[in-house]
């Protein structure tokens, strides 16, 4: 999801201004309706949705146009692929709480990327993480959260805060047990704050311990969530489009 698609026009198609072009996305469980935003008189661009799973869905291209009837102007077949980011993501929320597999993440520190690949990782780690169905009862410190903050363990937060990875961990505040995972300590008695201070994570500290610290600049921050429920509707601000997902 979030990607940018551009849609090019057939002569017959570049019609008045006052047509509306958007794009229906038609999946198994749910689908998208997304509107689009007119580059020149023959092409138009828009975001992809966020999908549930991967497979192959139909979008249809329709114009609307006050006092005429919807048009379909064109159909086409689009395929969710699962990448990289959503494998991290996926394995990253499974083991949560699992001390052996967060462990076994630590390896990564031996090796550690350059900053353009950890930027890189951490834009597209925390998109993929935006777009799982986690479940209900998910917890950053795992199903085990009710263990007393005196027993030292790994977190999500070691994990994300170790790699210095900035969005990562704001997504992780935000979710069920994120606070609470900052005041605990690992084996090494470090806890996330004091290893982003021990890294010289300036950004990052800040982000633990400023109240009020705002979400860091991303592709994904554009994406905006004006209602959720039954229904819910995006607001991409950096393409000015909007997003409707619902069951199909």
């Amino acid at each position: 999801g979030d990607s940018v698609i551009t849609v090019q026009l057939t002569e017959e198609d570049k019609v008045e201004d006052d047509v509306v072009f958007y794009l229906v996305f038609t999946g198994s469980t749910v689908q998208h309706c997304t509107s689009t935003r007119k580059i020149n008189p023959g092409s138009l661009e828009t975001i992809s949705p966020g999908h549930d799973c991967c497979e192959t869905v139909k979008v249809a291209l329709c114009a609307s146009r006050e006092g005429h009837p919807v048009l379909v102007v064109a159909e086409e077949s689009f395929q969710f692929v699962q990448d990289e980011a959503y494998d991290a993501a996926q394995f990253l929320a499974t083991c949560a709480g699992n001390q052996q597999a967060l462990n076994f993440t630590r390896f990564l520190d031996r090796s550690r990327p350059p900053a353009a690949d950890v930027d890189f990782l951490d834009e597209k780690v925390a998109l993929a993480f935006r777009h799982l169905k986690l479940p209900a009862e998910w917890n950053v410190l795992g199903a085990e959260q009710s263990l007393t903050e005196n027993i030292p363990r790994e977190t999500l937060m070691h994990f994300a805060v170790r790699l210095g990875l900035l969005r990562l961990t704001w997504f992780l505040l935000q979710q069920p047990g994120g606070r609470g995972a900052l005041s605990i300590h690992n084996n090494e008695g470090a806890t996330p704050v004091s290893l982003a201070l021990e890294r010289g994570y300036q950004k990052l500290h800040q982000l633990l311990t400023e109240e009020g610290a705002r979400e860091p600049d991303s592709w994904s921050t554009l994406s905006h969530t004006v209602h959720s429920g039954d229904y819910s509707v995006k607001h991409h601000r950096g393409l000015d489009v909007y997003l409707l997902t619902a069951e199909a």
